[in-house]
């Protein structure tokens, strides 16, 4: 663990003065802190500290109308522009399930809030930004020219915390223990067996019972995919993401895009259409979608088939060297649809490298 000495909040200023043009995210590495830590020390200068209440920020977030929702990892940043409705509000759980912003939100993991105002020329650009209890951050809401600012205004007023300091309590164990989409099973020691592990496959009826299945068998993503066999799981080429997202351009195929952080799943579905590559990045750029994807990153991409009542449906997900997934993709589909063909047919072609054994 890094023993530095951590910088003052009014030094974190002045580096952050020093540096405007730097994205938050590289200037909390480079002072060896968390952006929570970065966003908190600016406490009173244009940051008012919230509190991380989940359910009341959907509910109020719907007044706020347009806005852009941002939801990112390590290796990957998802952007969608449109409006917080259809809220499903949970403790465990919430969910929005609009035409263009769909979330699966992890309450729990969400331990630091803050609404950011920046100059920027003239303008004055508004988030609100959601940080885990390790400081990493795990969803913004930034707001548009079409945002009602009175009804944004109202809901930080409603949120604020009686906690205006310019420090924050970082945990690194406490964002791992809580339950959020990087939080999978367990792998174990002992050794699972395959004909188990290919029974149950054989016999899941939805994508959601996955999860549930590798955990009763104490194994992590990967190491049931290498142990299947490629009737269900097969490795491909680390050049599928993009070669998928140039074939679905070109082809109009709708599909479904998932990047998760510990406290926070955004999901993009729909046609892609702008795809541009620079350095090491992959970027779809469209009207109210932004894909942005560091390929260098991707370390394993698999295609997995998982049965389902409505047929198997498969998905394309990317791994980094630390095996958390970076991104998810399935073709479009609804709940009682069967797979689009023009998908399965992407997912079967793209090019293959031959399978890792069971480590």
């Amino acid at each position: 663990m890094d023993q530095r000495v951590k910088p003052a909040p009014h030094e974190i200023r002045r580096a952050r003065a020093d540096n405007p043009k730097t994205r938050e995210r590289d200037l909390a590495a480079q002072l060896g802190i968390s952006e929570a830590e970065l966003v908190a020390a600016h406490c009173g200068d244009g940051v008012v500290c919230v509190e991380p209440r989940v359910n009341d920020l959907l509910t109020g977030l719907e007044a706020v109308g347009e806005v852009m929702a941002l939801t990112r990892n390590e290796s990957a940043v998802h952007e969608k522009i449109g409006v917080y409705d259809k809220v499903v509000t949970g403790n465990h759980n919430a969910m929005v399930l609009g035409e263009n912003i769909d979330l699966r939100i992890f309450p729990k993991v969400w331990a630091h809030g803050f609404a950011v105002e920046k100059r920027d020329g003239g303008d004055i650009r508004r988030s609100l930004q959601f940080f885990d209890a390790a400081g990493e951050a795990v969803h913004k809401v930034h707001l548009r020219p079409a945002s009602n600012l009175y009804a944004y205004q109202k809901l930080v007023a409603e949120l604020e915390s009686p906690n205006q300091e310019s420090t924050v309590a970082i945990s690194e164990e406490g964002a791992i223990s809580e339950g959020g989409p990087e939080n999978e099973a367990e792998a174990s020691d002992a050794p699972a067996d395959v004909d188990d592990l290919r029974d149950r496959w054989s016999r899941l009826t939805d994508v959601h019972q996955f999860f549930g299945m590798l955990k009763t068998l104490k194994l992590d993503r990967r190491q049931a995919m290498r142990m299947v066999g490629q009737d269900y799981a097969w490795l491909l080429d680390n050049d599928a993401v993009s070669a998928m997202l140039h074939h679905a351009a070109e082809g109009e195929m709708p599909i479904m895009c998932f990047v998760g952080s510990r406290g926070c799943i955004q999901i993009h579905s729909g046609p892609i259409k702008s795809i541009k590559p620079m350095g090491p990045w992959i970027n779809v750029l469209d009207e109210t979608f932004h894909l942005h994807l560091r390929t260098d990153h991707i370390q394993e991409v698999w295609a997995v088939r998982k049965p389902t009542k409505d047929g198997h449906v498969t998905s394309l997900e990317a791994y980094g060297a630390d095996g958390k997934m970076i991104i998810q993709f399935f073709g479009k589909r609804h709940e009682g649809e069967s797979e689009r063909e023009d998908w399965r047919f992407l997912a079967e072609n793209l090019p293959r490298i031959p399978s890792p054994t069971a480590a």
